[in-house]
């Protein structure tokens, strides 16, 4: 279950920062974006000026049609002009907040791989895909609508009222007066919208944790007769989402309808003040108005509201962003460093090491004339989030060629060990070292070179047992694919019982039993060509006659490599060269 988000302040201020500075990802196009409608709104006030003295020509002056087309091509000409600059405006927006968003998911995916699994682990899997995704997205409406709507809210409110008041000054001192309400209300409302999103964000968080978890676990509920209780859960957390997002529109609904109030009002007194001034009402001193002025006045009148009622209905763009960014906050603990010039979709900040602590080196042979492939010196292990020592310190070398047996009783810490020589826990201290520096790869963000690690509970990432395979070697052929299933006795059976590489698998291995998934995972290892290979429990599953033949493709295979096999069975222990056993937070049997 996900913990509530509590918002402070000083996270709400850097949530705000990031956000205003968030264009630089996209400037040229996000600059464009803020800049078209203001250019628009400068056009505005000669388009007005020409549609008055149209309109005056014609009702006082009674001027011919012939003798009004070229005010009229005027009027057209900058109505299309002023319709092609909010048109491109809204494109470079579009295509500004698109890089925007694709450049935060590609950082904060790699950030995600970068903390690694014992990371990952601490969170559900529905968080950090709603974290990805659905908050990376929330950000579109900001980019898209409110940044521009803000910007021009400012600018031409300001230069509409001073263009008014040089006509009459009583008109642009209202507009100048009314105004600034709706900012101000905009305001109150608006802190009630941020708290509102907030709770969204958070109902919805929680709402992808519980559903992804209970995906995880259906079978196992249902075998516990859990599943009626479950359901009714998840319709819980659906229902207290619904009810999360009809405050937040309620709210929504609410800003607008006080904000038409206002801007209709201040209109209405525009529109009032100019027919009164016409009709003699206000006195000699307000009656110098001519009917191409009062009609200008009138024209900007609506627009000097404009800017502000479109900030005002992207506003809740603005409070949903900031709490997608403060829950992204919540969850990676920092946010991603805007760079101050545009840069590809890469991320520019420093990150720690991914492999913190395990220091890759070229291969060597020391003075007995043994090749290590893995040192430690000083190593030792708590268990993950607590202070309970698992392992004291301990220094061991596996050289080339050399096998070890790594045993222990459940929970004694085989697999926190494993995974800790790779920097994929977070180890108590020492130093660990692996010579296989001069295993390459073109992939900046893979693995440790040279290294292979088969847990306990593979991961099968493909439809098919191909693509499961090629994970390990996307260049292999068929007969290099067939030559590894028959190594963990698979070939066979793929072949007769099922559709042979193009077996469906999914993720959880249909029609196909826990042994032979775990077969198909381990002939990942026979495509690779590592020097350290680390297996925790490979043959668990596997009859005692499968079992021997498997270890003997392993052992054959690793002849020339370093190899660490975590195992429960003495049989298995027994074919290696080195036994270990975690016995007291001790690591039994290490040659020195």
């Amino acid at each position: 279950m996900t913990k509530p988000l509590v918002v402070s302040s000083p996270r709400a201020k850097r949530s705000g920062g990031w956000l205003a500075q968030s264009w630089r990802l996209a400037p040229r196009r996000m600059l464009w974006a803020l800049c078209a409608p203001l250019l628009a709104g400068v056009l505005f006030l000669f388009q007005a000026w020409w549609l008055a003295d149209i309109l005056d020509r014609a009702v006082i002056g009674h001027a011919a049609l012939q003798q009004l087309w070229p005010a009229i091509s005027i009027v057209a000409g900058l109505l299309l002009v002023r319709a092609l600059l909010v048109w491109s405006g809204e494109r470079a927006a579009n295509s500004g907040a698109e890089h925007i968003k694709h450049w935060l998911r590609a950082t904060l995916m790699q950030r995600l791989l970068d903390k690694g699994p014992a990371w990952s682990r601490q969170h559900p899997s529905g968080e950090l895909t709603t974290a990805l995704i659905d908050h990376v997205e929330a950000l579109e409406g900001y980019l898209q609508r409110y940044m521009s709507a803000a910007v021009a809210a400012v600018f031409l409110p300001l230069l509409l009222a001073v263009v008014a008041m040089g006509v009459d000054i009583v008109v642009g001192l209202l507009l100048l007066l009314t105004a600034p309400l709706i900012p101000v209300f905009m305001a109150l409302v608006g802190w009630g919208a941020e708290a509102a999103n907030q709770k969204y964000h958070q109902a919805l968080q929680r709402l992808s944790g519980v559903f992804g978890d209970r995906v995880k676990g259906v079978f196992t509920l249902v075998l516990f007769g859990r599943a009626k209780e479950e359901v009714e859960a998840v319709q819980q957390a659906s229902q207290d989402l619904g009810k999360t997002t009809m405050k937040v529109l309620r709210i929504a609904f609410l800003s607008s309808a006080v904000l038409e109030l206002f801007a209709a009002l201040g209109v209405a007194g525009v529109a009032v003040y100019i027919g009164l001034s016409y009709l003699g009402m206000l006195g000699e001193s307000f009656s110098g108005m001519t009917l191409q002025q009062g009609l200008f006045c009138l024209f900007l009148a609506p627009e000097v509201y404009q800017p502000l009622r479109q900030m005002a209905a992207s506003y809740h763009d603005r409070a949903q962003a900031k709490s997608a960014i403060t829950s992204l906050e919540g969850i990676f603990k920092t946010l991603p460093a805007v760079p101050s010039k545009h840069v590809d979709h890469t991320c520019t900040e420093a990150v720690p090491e991914k492999w913190e602590g395990v220091s890759v080196r070229f291969p060597m042979t020391d003075a007995l004339g043994d090749t290590p492939i893995l040192q430690t010196e000083s190593f030792s292990l708590t268990a993950p989030g607590t202070d309970t020592v698992l392992l004291k310190p301990v220094s061991f070398t596996v050289n080339k060629g050399e096998s070890v047996a790594l045993q222990g009783s459940s929970g004694s810490g085989k697999t926190t060990l494993l995974e800790s020589l790779l920097g994929l826990r977070t180890r108590h201290g020492g130093e660990v070292r692996l010579y296989t520096a001069d295993k390459q790869t073109d992939d900046e963000h893979a693995f440790l070179p040279g290294v292979c690690l088969l847990t306990a509970h593979p991961f099968l990432s493909g439809e098919t047992v191909e693509q499961v395979l090629k994970l390990a070697a996307p260049e292999a052929t068929d007969e290099q694919l067939w030559q590894a299933l028959d190594k963990v006795e698979m070939a066979q059976v793929l072949r007769t019982q099922h559709a042979g590489l193009q077996t469906l698998l999914g993720t959880r291995g249909y029609g196909l039993s826990g042994g032979q998934l775990q077969r198909i995972a381990l002939a990942r290892l026979f495509l690779c060509d590592p020097e350290l290979v680390l297996m925790d429990e490979p043959t668990a599953h596997l009859d005692t006659h499968t079992r021997d033949r498997v270890l003997d493709a392993i052992l054959a295979f690793c002849a020339d490599r370093a190899l660490i096999i975590a195992t429960h069975d003495p049989a298995v222990a027994a074919r290696l060269q080195q036994q270990w056993s975690l016995q007291d937070q001790t690591l039994v049997g290490v040659q020195s």
